[in-house]
């Protein structure tokens, strides 16, 4: 089954595009953005275009485009987050075996999965077998194309920068036939060495009309949770995958709340809510409850309008943009606590 066509992102596809046509494209590239906002899902349709020997790429009907679609390229690999192999130093065989397993799982699924939990990274025992595909030459197409989701997974899960750094190795000399393509959520995870070898892209968030198109999508709508488009939009705040495997967003917009009351309860409980926001090593999770934040200050300001109380909409209005900056403070290594006192001082109407 092909994965899922991909909608939106039109201005960064046409900049990649044209980049690429011109042959200016960065080897090595870094693809960032909120969780669920297809990320992952542009690098493939980039490696299809790259892989593609039409005229007009990608034409999505030659031999390198379909195959690219059914995520069976043998020059364009997907590296993501998994759980541990369970043997203590697997060899290059078996660690391929694994990942083809997993990608396989994201084929029948149509290209659609959950944010990995945090028990998954992008171990050390991968360097090895990316180094030895990379030292290949491409099996079908001109050039090689490799995708590194959740690329910040390389670093803190692993509890070591082996793996990162035998990366950096690879981005620094890559072959002229190769392509580096990078995503993360988290980019200031990510280490500096890595990110100074990357030209980065940033993702905006879908307009209405791209989700509901996916919504329309049967695969799509059965991976969500059931609840209507209205509110399913609302939740996603432009990144429909971010409400795959619901239970992230579901606990997300419980913890969205507690900050809320707290910030409504006055300075101590700001105080407590603020220490258990989170560490810096769940900054995806908090980030988050930061995107239910703005989801139910909207709600509360709408509320507030339609009771009449015009005070309370506006100060719901005025902490958005205070969120927003913690929002963009996550993608660094800024501490959640701070910003959850922040976000809440906005949320209170503290100067």
């Amino acid at each position: 089954m092909p994965i899922l066509p991909l909608h939106g992102h039109e201005t960064l596809r046409a900049r990649l595009a044209d980049l690429a046509g011109a042959g200016t494209l960065p080897s090595t590239i870094l693809l960032q953005g909120p969780a669920g906002i297809g990320k992952q899902r542009v690098a493939l349709w980039l490696g299809q275009l790259l892989l593609c020997e039409s005229a007009t790429r990608p034409c999505g009907t030659c031999q390198h485009c379909r195959l690219a679609l059914d995520l069976q390229h043998p020059d364009l690999r997907w590296f993501f987050p998994h759980e541990k192999i369970k043997e203590t130093d697997p060899s290059i065989e078996e660690v391929d075996e694994r990942f083809l397993a997993d990608l396989a799982e994201r084929r029948e699924a149509a290209g659609l999965y959950a944010r990995p939990d945090g028990s998954m990274a992008i171990y050390k025992y991968t360097a090895p077998l990316l180094t030895a595909l990379a030292a290949k030459s491409p099996a079908l197409a001109k050039r090689k194309v490799f995708i590194i989701g959740d690329a910040e997974r390389m670093v803190p899960q692993a509890s070591s920068p082996e793996t990162a750094n035998a990366v950096l190795k690879l981005l620094e000399e890559p072959a002229a036939n190769t392509t580096f393509i990078l995503t993360s959520s988290e980019p200031g995870a990510l280490l500096p060495t890595i990110r100074s070898r990357t030209i980065a892209f940033r993702l905006s968030p879908l307009p209405d009309a791209a989700m509901r198109t996916l919504l329309a999508e049967p695969v799509v709508a059965a991976a969500l949770p059931n609840e209507p488009t209205d509110t399913l939009l609302a939740m996603a705040g432009g990144a429909l995958g971010s409400l795959i495997g619901g239970e992230g967003r579901r606990e997300a917009a419980g913890r969205a709340r507690q900050l809320i009351a707290a910030a409504d309860a006055g300075r101590e409980a700001m105080l407590k809510a603020a220490f258990g926001a989170g560490s810096a090593k769940a900054r995806g999770a908090f980030r988050e409850t930061l995107d239910a934040v703005v989801v139910l200050l909207r709600e509360r300001a709408k509320d507030a309008t339609d009771a009449g109380d015009a005070a309370a909409a506006m100060r719901a209005l005025r902490a958005i943009p205070a969120v927003e900056t913690a929002k963009t403070a996550t993608e660094v290594n800024a501490i959640p606590q701070l910003l959850a006192l922040e976000v809440m001082r906005a949320v209170a109407g503290d100067p």
